[in-house]
């Protein structure tokens, strides 16, 4: 297993992109950088894209990209700007007809259930998508055998008069039959605290996972009718922290999924809420719902491979390790140790390409060859 560096400054030093023994540190001018999506273009290129600024939740976040090119990762492109919000969770969609879509969040400060959705052409203005408040994106929209697309999300509920702390978030799916212009949901029924919904496609089903806001396990969901109703999530034997997932269906038909297996249980650490820093929000605490857990630690990072689409994960890979706290969003001081968010699509050469958050000071990168797969246990 490589080791990436630990502390600020030597992160920040190794942040050229290059690419040495299938690993890279990719370049920002960010302080902080977070929740990493890879995507492939209709040419073959691995692109990443990320949100970066000075702390999550404030309004100088933005959305870049990298391309991989050769031996290295290109230098980044700023894809948005909003001076009033914070825009996170990016999405790359390289759509049917051509398009190449990016789709992310836009709130402001931490009200997450002030959220709204919004997709561009790449280079072209945004338009927020017609859906509720409070709505989320964070894995990629699936294509379905009648041309519609179906994109996972999941949403922070607001409730009168008090500030947002994941306790009544929940699940669904938006779909588009018209490439985008307009979205019906389809809720996930029972998914109070399941959120960053990721879905596999299957030979008969769609199988989805979810983070779980009680940092308690992994859960699972499945539809049999491409999507259009969903069986209530189950927790799967692989421990969740509270924090996000990825995963994918490998070429030999197996499920990768990448995450940090630990869970609430298995740790002591506890902070109060995920933007407890931003101390702009004097509201009280949502009441009712789930009860959040914030702090668990988010390492290692972990590639987990199912033959039962899911149902249970024999063999496991660590794709890095660090002690994992996250009880500050802070990349400048050193507290932060977390190995976050990760994004994986299967390579070319059947292997695995990783992107993750490295102490939320930056985007890592690595590369599973197809025998580090084979050889798991």
């Amino acid at each position: 297993m490589p080791s990436f560096p630990k502390d600020p400054p030597a992160i920040a030093l190794a942040m050229t992109g290059r690419v040495e023994s299938g690993t890279a540190i990719l370049p920002s001018p960010c302080i902080q950088n977070h929740a990493a999506f890879l995507a492939r273009s209709p040419n073959g290129e691995l692109e990443c894209v990320w949100f970066g600024g000075s702390l999550e939740g404030k309004a100088d976040i933005c959305i870049y990209r990298s391309r991989l090119l050769g031996a290295g990762w290109t230098a980044p492109e700023k894809l948005t700007d909003d001076p009033e919000r914070s825009e996170q969770n990016p999405v790359l969609f390289h759509a049917p007809d051509g398009r190449c879509l990016l789709l992310h969040t836009a709130q402001p400060g931490g009200d997450q259930d002030k959220c709204v959705i919004r997709m561009r052409e790449i280079g072209h203005p945004p338009q927020d998508l017609s859906l509720p408040g409070g709505s989320f994106v964070r894995a990629r929209p699936i294509l379905r055998s009648d041309g519609a697309w179906l994109l996972p999300l999941f949403h922070c509920t607001p409730q009168a008069g008090a500030r947002w702390t994941g306790r009544h978030d929940t699940a669904s799916v938006a779909i588009t039959e018209d490439a985008g212009i307009s979205w019906r949901q389809v809720a996930v029924p029972g998914s109070t605290g399941c959120v960053h919904t990721t879905i596999v496609p299957g030979d008969d089903r769609l199988v989805a996972f979810f983070r779980r806001r009680q940092a308690d396990f992994v859960h699972r969901s499945e539809s049999r009718d491409g999507g259009e109703t969903w069986s209530v999530p189950v927790a799967t034997p692989v421990p969740n922290n509270n924090s996000s997932l990825a995963a994918t269906r490998l070429a030999d038909g197996r499920l990768a999924l990448c995450c940090n297996p630990v869970n609430a249980d298995m740790s002591t650490d506890r902070r109060a809420s995920l933007y407890d820093e931003l101390g702009d929000d004097a509201r009280p605490e949502a009441s009712g719902g789930c009860t959040p857990v914030w702090g668990v630690p988010r390492a290692p990072l972990v590639v987990l491979l199912s033959e039962d689409d899911g149902q249970s994960f024999p063999r496991s890979i660590t794709v890095a390790d660090s002690t994992g706290t996250c009880l500050s969003n802070n990349s400048e001081d050193g507290r932060n140790q977390e190995l976050s968010y990760p994004a994986m699509l299967e390579a070319p050469d059947g292997g695995l390409d990783i992107a993750f958050t490295l102490h939320r000071r930056a985007i890592a990168y690595r590369h599973l060859t197809p025998n580090e797969i084979a050889n798991a246990t």
